[in-house]
């Protein structure tokens, strides 16, 4: 029956500024009416709602401020400076500043590779991709980097 996640949403302060952040992303502006905006994340698979509110000033919490994009491995990679390139901070998350992300969260029996920033709302966002699925192994916290280097 599911196939996935349709759509997520965030408060926003100012619908323009934040039409044309989440186009530096790569997102495409589905709809737009007065104080609410849908970008395509994937074309007919996916959006995200984009909302003026007042609301944005609730202290953040990653439970209703915060969207991970699902990325390909290879993207990771080259996350930072694809960020960079537009002009986005990586942001310092799980005390791994931008030069140790990404980083490898272990999330057993899952492994995922995600590098964090923020909106201009400070609404939280994250490219994720898994890097191993179903195996068990116990390891902390570590960068992608580090990752790698094990084998």
């Amino acid at each position: 029956m599911i196939k996935g996640l349709y759509e997520a949403h965030l408060p926003v302060s100012n619908l323009k500024a934040s039409i044309t952040f989440y186009e530096k992303l790569g997102l495409e502006l589905a709809h737009e009416q007065e104080k609410i905006a849908f970008m395509w994340i994937v074309k007919g698979e996916s959006w995200l709602g984009l909302w003026e509110t007042e609301q944005v000033k609730i202290p953040y919490h990653a439970s209703i401020r915060h969207v991970a994009f699902h990325a390909e491995k290879e993207d990771i990679l080259r996350a930072k400076h694809w960020l960079n390139e537009r002009g986005i901070e990586v942001r310092t998350m799980f005390g791994f500043d931008e030069t140790r992300q990404p980083l490898v969260l272990p999330n057993n029996p899952q492994a995922h590779a995600a590098i964090y920033f923020d909106d201009p709302d400070g609404n939280s966002l994250e490219l994720i991709t898994p890097i191993r699925l179903d195996v068990e192994e116990d390891f902390n916290m570590m960068s992608f980097e580090e990752w790698e280097a094990r084998g």
